[in-house]
């Protein structure tokens, strides 16, 4: 059974979009390819053909990973997130306690995340690390670079 996946109103959208641009205009650019090379001539020694083919294939995969992945998407009631630990959603505002530098993530769906805006997917290793942790507590967490022990300052949304 397929992994149920939680979204933001915004990551959801994004995602249904994703799949209605390859949906329409992706398939029809792939048609007009196969088109083209089927009628350059012989399709068995046809190079372009089979290119356009396999873009075909991936294209259906595409969507076909698209469609499972939304089948099990949840929309995040952002009303009913608990602030007083961190979840799925909150805003954690971190200080790393070896340097005192303050850092500030939100938790979202691995589809959303980028690092560049703060968002960490759940499942990255400071993610999972947070998850549950209250204003106050303290928390090591193992990274690539090594472990590095966080203090979590504040939680909202």
């Amino acid at each position: 059974m397929a992994e149920i996946t939680y979204y933001t109103e915004e990551g959801l959208k994004k995602l249904k979009d994703e799949l209605n641009e390859l949906k329409t205009k992706g398939r029809t650019e792939i048609a007009k390819q196969i088109a083209e090379a089927r009628d350059k001539g012989d399709l068995s020694e046809n190079a372009e053909y089979d290119a356009a083919k396999d873009a075909q294939s991936l294209l259906e995969l595409k969507i076909s990973k698209l469609e499972e992945l939304l089948a099990n998407a949840r929309l995040i009631d952002e009303s009913t997130i608990d602030t007083s630990k961190v979840s799925i959603l909150t805003k954690v505002k971190l200080r790393n306690k070896k340097n005192n530098a303050i850092v500030e993530y939100t938790l979202v769906a691995e589809e959303e995340a980028d690092i560049k805006q703060g968002k960490i997917s759940v499942k990255s290793p400071i993610a999972k690390g947070l998850l549950g942790k209250k204003v106050g507590e303290s928390v090591e967490i193992t990274v690539p670079a090594g472990k590095i022990e966080f203090e979590v300052l504040n939680i909202s949304l």
